[in-house]
């Protein structure tokens, strides 16, 4: 099956949040406070993929404070946080939407997304991911986590199932 036949049906992207919207890197303060980086124009990019239809949910094995205020500015209202068991909770979010595994695209970055990238319609990995996914997932970014990688995403999705260039023509004057 070619990439054009995987993404066609997708209908909701559900993405790891540590290495895919950031870079990885968790910083805590000497008073135990966690900041995150995130990239603005992934975050335009989820927006625009909402906005054509996807729905977008986060699964990550850590809890952050950081983690939810940042769904929340992007309207994305599925969150599971300290997922031990991802593949557990992918099969939540899958029957919560009342989807196939053909309609859902994943997008992981390291060895615990594997089992839920093995399941999914769509599998994706970011340009500096573990390299045991690499042979496993159907696309890979040419960016890096937490810096463009899931806009491109986005890009891609929305370009198969053309709803790219209705997107761009808000911004086209």
């Amino acid at each position: 099956m070619d990439l054009k036949e995987k993404i066609l049906p997708i209908k909701a992207l559900i993405m790891d949040v540590d290495g895919v919207l950031t870079d990885g890197r968790i910083i805590i303060d000497s008073n135990g406070v966690e900041s995150k980086q995130f990239d603005v124009r992934d975050g335009h990019g989820l927006k625009m993929l909402a906005r054509s239809g996807v729905t977008l949910a986060l699964l990550t094995g850590r809890r952050s404070p950081v983690v939810s205020l940042r769904a929340a500015e992007l309207g994305i209202e599925i969150v599971f946080q300290r997922c031990y068991d991802k593949l557990k909770a992918y099969h939540q979010i899958r029957d919560r939407l009342s989807l196939g595994d053909h309609e859902v695209a994943y997008i992981g970055d390291d060895v615990v997304d594997i089992p839920v990238l093995r399941q999914v319609g769509f599998a994706a990995t970011v340009a500096d991911a573990d390299p045991e996914l690499v042979p496993i997932v159907d696309w890979q970014s040419s960016r890096p986590g937490g810096r463009g990688a899931v806009r491109e995403l986005c890009r891609l999705i929305m370009q198969i199932q053309g709803s790219w260039d209705k997107a761009m023509a808000r911004y086209r004057v």
